[in-house]
């Protein structure tokens, strides 16, 4: 079927095939991620962009991942499969196998340009129709081409790509160079297709070839060149991936900066494609925002901070601490060193401090744990209070159980809560207690032993060491004080 809808294409083609063996790893190149997300869902966007009438993705080596990852992320596409890598050719035939007979214009894109954007395939459709062209190839100017292949052009329209090895000193010098990205007509395409050979050195079915034949058949082929070089950029090996993801870092920092953010320091903020951040962000240097993370108004996120499908709500200060899948409300505090596993919510003008780690636990307005403390599994009423180096006993090594503290409650340091238990509004709980047992409203909880002191325990028990000689001599003080005393008292 066809597309009749002028505004749209017929098909978009994204090859994503390859063996991609200089990435030397055992997850397929194309879901290599950048920014979060992979390399592969760039291409998808990009192409979607144009509302094509059929969107196809070839796959071939480690086929049954890049499945995978396009079912979830994107079950409408197409996918079609090259055998053998015989070159771009045969991958552009593989994905045009399964489709009938087209009309109007079809796009050839890679799974390996994250950088590329719907935009500029919308601009190279638009110069394609423009122009008449049966083809229109995506150039950019390179100002060191090596390795890529020369648009040689006369009186404007391409006449021929020329790989490196088979360019003159002439053509060598050409710095236009193909971007491998495509637009053709459909009908010529498909012929072109049908009519390449493989009788070159690399025995393989080259894309390319098409331009020739399109031409032989009196057509026009065109060359659009890309002024942004960066987004023709492919991905081979994993400094590549590294600089592009560099790169689209930086672009999304700028645009974020562009509304309103500051980024004190970009070179050493990271933050997701997939990220929200609103005007009057402030990042710290160090901060790394993944997932669905998102920053409302006046909070500060850092320094050395990650979080990752996190909240954060307006006026919040993160420092030096990590979260995930957590809620940060108004105005809170959190950290330095501080751990937020999943399920964590922290209310309006809440406090989690120092070396305290949170799972699954509700901490209600204005409470807090400030230091050292492990607060799971529990609900924390608001305005408590929860002393240095409590712990929530959740786990009995079978189940999980929770812990309820009241509202205004105040829990001494060192303090063991027993789960499942129960602290009511208004209770204290005495320094180093360990609670099995309900507290109600206004009472305090009182679960230690009674201290008992063992006189002369350590010149009996540690003779010879230097405790023992401090004890001796502070005796010796406090007996000669006693003296004096005695004296000055007769």
């Amino acid at each position: 079927m066809s597309t009749t809808d002028q505004g749209r294409v017929a098909a978009v083609v994204i090859m994503a095939a390859g063996a991609g063996t200089r990435m030397k790893s055992a997850t397929a190149k194309v879901l290599h991620p950048l920014a979060g997300r992979s390399m592969l869902s760039y291409a998808v966007d990009a192409a979607g962009a144009l509302e094509p009438e059929h969107l196809v993705v070839v796959v071939g080596h480690q086929r049954e991942q890049v499945e995978a990852h396009l079912a979830e992320i994107a079950p409408q596409v197409l996918t079609a499969v090259q055998e053998q890598l015989r070159g771009t050719g045969d991958a552009v035939r593989s994905g045009l196998a399964g489709l009938d007979q087209l009309t109007g214009q079809v796009v050839v894109t890679s799974g390996d340009v994250p950088l590329l954007t719907g935009e500029t395939l919308r601009g190279l459709v638009e110069v394609h129709r423009g122009e008449g062209n049966a083809v229109t190839v995506l150039t950019t100017i390179a100002p060191d081409p090596t390795g890529y292949g020369r648009v040689v052009r006369e009186g404007g329209e391409v006449v021929r790509i020329v790989e490196q090895r088979d360019a003159t000193p002439a053509e060598q010098a050409i710095t236009e160079i193909n971007a491998g990205i495509y637009v053709f007509d459909a009908p010529v395409l498909q012929a072109g297709i049908a009519n390449l050979s493989d009788a070159n050195a690399q025995g393989e079915l080259y894309l390319t070839d098409v331009i020739g034949f399109a031409r032989s058949l009196g057509r026009r082929v065109g060359g659009s060149v890309l002024a942004d070089s960066m987004q023709a950029e492919g991905v081979n090996d994993r400094i590549q991936l590294a600089a592009l993801n560099a790169e689209l870092n930086r672009r999304i920092l700028f645009r974020w900066m562009a509304e309103g953010v500051t980024v004190i320091d970009p070179a050493t903020t990271w933050v997701h494609d997939s990220v929200d951040l609103a005007p009057d962000v402030t990042l710290l240097p160090g901060t790394s925002l993944e997932g669905a993370t998102s920053i409302a108004g006046g909070a500060v996120i850092g320094p050395d901070t990650t979080l990752v499908d996190v909240e954060v709500d307006e006026g919040a200060h993160v420092v030096r601490s990590h979260a995930t899948l957590a809620v940060i409300g108004p105005n809170a505090q959190v950290g330095p060193f501080s751990y937020l596993r999943p399920g964590t919510r922290l209310g309006v003008k809440g406090k989690i401090g120092a070396f305290v780690e949170c799972k699954n636990a509700d901490i209600g307005d204005g409470a807090k744990v400030p230091h050292l403390t492990y607060c799971g599994d529990a609900t924390v009423g608001a305005g408590a209070n929860i002393g240095a180096g409590t712990i929530f006993a959740n786990y009995d090594g079978v189940t999980k159980s929770h812990t309820t503290i009241g509202k205004a409650s105040f829990i001494g340091s060192d303090t063991v809560l027993v789960a499942p238990v129960e602290v009511a509004d208004g209770a204290y709980v005495a320094a180093g207690s360990t609670v099995t047992a309900p507290v109600g409203p206004g009472e305090l909880a009182v679960a230690r032993a009674a201290q008992r002191n063992i006189g002369g325990w350590v010149a009996r028990k540690r003779a010879g060491t230097t405790t023992a000689a401090a004890a001796e001599a502070a005796l010796r003080v406090a007996n000669a004080e006693s003296i004096e005393s005695q004296e000055d008292s007769q």
